[in-house]
């Protein structure tokens, strides 16, 4: 049932194939599992397939060692009629820790798309905590410095870059 499915944990161990030339898991490696997160969050809110359109502010925190248990939850904050904000945060912890440490935040937004690849609306997510609305207006933040960046983008591509011929 859409809409009723507003957050994903997933947990697992970072395998050897998951690291980096220096030792530590691959930043690209942790990506995927944001992606996957989201996707699955937005796609179990939605009841439909999604499209990642926007990642944000991804820091790499701390490093993720081979070995420990990794958590990724994604959560839906916000959602507009055909778009849904999801924050994610990863953490990780040695299997014998009793408490994860985020390595990893960043907020993203699906779209909700029919068969013929079209927007389609998506339930509205109305947060019900204080902690809720927090994160609901974090995301309202972040959505109008998103605008700022990309009015910037599009000043700086027009200026420099012209599109191959």
């Amino acid at each position: 049932m859409s809409g009723s499915q507003r957050d994903v944990t997933f947990r697992f161990l970072a395998e050897p194939t998951d690291v980096n030339f220096g030792g530590k898991v691959h930043g690209g490696a942790v990506m995927k599992w944001i992606d996957q997160a989201g996707y699955a969050c937005a796609a179990g809110w939605s009841g439909r397939y999604c499209v990642t359109v926007y990642v944000g502010g991804i820091q790499f925190e701390r490093p993720i060692q081979v070995g420990q248990i990794v958590e990724v939850n994604a959560q839906i904050v916000h959602t507009g009629s055909t778009s849904m904000h999801v924050a994610v945060d990863v953490a990780a912890r040695d299997a014998t820790a009793e408490r994860a440490e985020r390595t990893t935040h960043c907020l993203m937004v699906f779209v909700a798309i029919d068969e013929s690849r079209q927007p389609v609306a998506v339930p509205a997510y109305a947060p019900g905590t204080d902690e809720e609305r927090e994160l609901s207006a974090y995301a309202l933040r972040m959505m109008a410095m998103r605008k700022q960046i990309e009015a910037e983008r599009r000043s700086f591509l027009a200026r420099f870059h012209s599109p191959a011929d």
